[in-house]
């Protein structure tokens, strides 16, 4: 992430919580990002810097249509500094700010089979004990995994399953000592 997409995302956090409209600004930005992620064309069009940045700020301004006042200005600021196309990263980022600020954990639990809701649950709950946040986790299945689990929380990444045992051993076995 560049340091400029943090800088654009904290701005719009500070303000938006200062005026107390965190919620509804995280929520329009995920929005209008998911809607340039949707269409590569509209990316392009965002990405584009022959295009006159006034243009993408008329573009967004007809995509961003009842949103929060401050994500609209945010949009044509974006759009008037050359930030346009960074929308996407700037809402990750935006998104990670308000997950911290609430004490959130974004958790990705990766299984070689589908587990139960119990199952599940307990695992939740062991991370929300050992963190001391709530979790928000989201839940897929890779049989390749053959067993075992796979977390991964922001960039850090548990592989307890037994592919990654494998490649482990693997690993190891082909080192010469």
């Amino acid at each position: 992430m560049a340091v400029a997409q943090r800088m654009y995302a904290r701005a719009l956090f500070e303000a938006a919580d200062e005026e107390g409209r965190l919620e509804r600004a995280a929520e329009d930005l995920a929005a209008i990002a998911a809607a340039v992620e949707d269409m590569p064309e509209l990316a392009s069009f965002l990405r584009n810097p022959q295009i006159d940045p006034s243009e993408k700020g008329d573009v967004l301004a007809e995509i961003a249509g009842e949103a929060d006042e401050l994500v609209q200005n945010f949009l044509r600021l974006a759009a008037e500094k050359g930030r346009a196309g960074d929308l996407v990263e700037i809402q990750r980022e935006l998104a990670a700010l308000v997950a911290r600020a609430e004490r959130r954990l974004t958790v990705e639990l990766e299984t070689a089979v589908e587990l139960s809701n119990e199952e599940a649950a307990a695992i939740v709950s062991t991370i929300e004990q050992a963190s001391g946040r709530s979790v928000d986790v989201t839940r897929n299945v890779d049989p390749a995994l053959i067993g075992g689990i796979v977390l991964r929380i922001g960039s850090f990444r548990a592989d307890g399953s037994v592919r990654g045992r494998l490649e482990r051993l693997r690993r190891d076995l082909a080192t010469p000592r």
